[in-house]
């Protein structure tokens, strides 16, 4: 019964989800499912001592997420909007399109979410980040805006999130349980990287010139900001800010982990209002507009890891976990299945991971298996089946961010950041069965 609840509530949470339902009904809803097959107390007073209920196990979720992301949304948010506000993102965009042709915009997007995501910068900040920029060269280019989701997810939860020495968590997360380094079998991800990035842009432009041929283009809004022609800033000085925030990143990742990106968001924030404060238009406003967005973006997230944490706590979550972690098979296909399932059904790459490796790490090392192989496994599969519908970076940047739908947004996103992460890994396991 348990188990069919916890299917019966994933099922019906990326029904919703691809439907536009507000997470903020339709996640307590799903739990709602989980916790009464699961014969979980649905109210504090309820449960017996030391048992989880409904209640207490969803808000946990919720608040342990807000709390931990709450500034790095914000100042993320208010980065956005200041770019947009003075013309920085126009200037930067009017460059690349000047530059390298108006056939390139998709592929500008995808370069400056990389090097933001490979420079430490949060998945999450960097959509924020780069949503300005992305817009106007989307504008200036006419392409259709349903596929800017999934440029920007593209560039940052594919080929640089799971890489060798990428400072994002998810390559990270196993050097505690296996001893590795997040050098980890370079030599196999520099060969995946390269095929995800080029197979899936290649892909994306094959979709937008797909799009382009049916008559689609970029369709202006009545709350989009106005495109600044003139007044904008040199693009060097529209840039100083992404390169402030990127460098601090970098500098500060080692001695002050997370933190590090309050005080580069920080020092980004305070660069583009310090540099083009006489170009601002409407910082009132801005800030204003940075509030809510980011209010709506964390609230979302927070949502579904509510969820997720209520989805852990049942009992079909523990013998789902038991049962993909002690598949027959080789210990890196066995692996790899275990963590994409799990990062599935928790609807997050680094839960997959965590959940996971306590357990697939003693045995597996036990049994032989190469330690750095097994690190970058984890890793590509992590971000594989994570980015089903209900993920909350999939929702946060298609709804939030973006202001798209999942039924316009999501197929380009589930091409990129599903089916070519999932070709990158079994590239992988092939390379390291040929002894690579």
């Amino acid at each position: 019964m348990s188990l069919a609840g916890l299917l019966l509530a994933l099922a019906l949470l990326i029904g919703l989800t691809l439907r536009g339902a507000s997470l903020f009904v339709a996640t307590p809803i799903c739990a709602l499912i989980v916790a009464l097959t699961s014969d979980m107390a649905l109210l504090p007073a309820l449960a017996a001592n030391g048992d989880s209920d409904l209640i207490s196990a969803y808000m946990q979720g919720f608040t342990g997420f807000i709390a931990a992301w709450f500034f790095m949304f914000l100042l993320g948010a208010i980065f956005g909007k200041l770019m947009e506000a003075s013309g920085a993102a126009d200037s930067v965009a009017e460059w690349i399109t000047g530059h390298l042709g108006m056939q390139r915009a998709a592929l500008a997007v995808v370069a400056a979410c990389a090097v933001l995501t490979y420079g430490g910068v949060s998945l999450f900040v960097v959509a924020f980040s780069v949503y300005p920029m992305a817009l106007s060269l989307f504008r200036q280019a006419d392409l259709p805006r349903r596929f800017v989701p999934a440029t920007l997810a593209f560039g940052s939860v594919t080929f640089t999130m799971t890489s060798a020495g990428s400072p994002e968590i998810q390559n990270w997360i196993p050097i505690q349980f296996l001893g590795t380094t997040h050098l980890a079998a370079w030599q196999v991800s520099l060969v995946v990287a390269i095929l995800m990035a080029v197979g899936g842009y290649l892909w994306l432009a094959w979709m937008l010139r797909r799009a382009k041929a049916a008559g689609e283009g970029f369709q202006s809004r009545v709350d989009d900001p106005q495109p600044r022609t003139s007044d904008l800033p040199h693009p060097i000085l529209a840039a100083l800010p992404l390169v402030a925030v990127l460098g601090i990143s970098f500098w500060l990742h080692d001695s002050l982990k997370t933190s590090a990106l309050i005080v580069a968001l920080l020092s980004g924030c305070l660069c583009a209002a310090g540099l083009m404060w006489s170009r601002l238009q409407g910082p009132g406003k801005a800030l204003s507009d940075a509030g809510v967005g980011a209010l709506i973006a964390i609230g979302n997230t927070a949502a579904v890891v509510g969820f997720g944490a209520v989805a852990k706590a049942s009992p079909a979550f523990a013998d789902a976990v038991v049962w993909v972690t002690h598949l027959p098979g080789g210990g890196l296909l066995s692996a790899a299945i275990a963590v994409s399932l799990i990062a599935a059904m928790t609807g997050s790459a680094s839960g997959g991971q965590a959940i996971a490796l306590p357990i697939l790490a003693p045995i597996f090392l036990a049994q032989g298996v190469n330690p750095d192989q097994l690190h970058r496994v984890v890793a590509i599969s992590s971000g594989c089946l994570d980015s089903l519908p209900h993920n909350g970076y999939v929702v946060t940047t298609i709804r939030a961010i973006c202001g798209e739908t999942h039924q316009g947004a999501y197929p380009a996103m589930a091409a990129l950041t599903v089916v070519v992460p999932l070709i990158g890994l079994i590239v992988a396991i092939g390379l390291f069965a040929l002894g690579m």
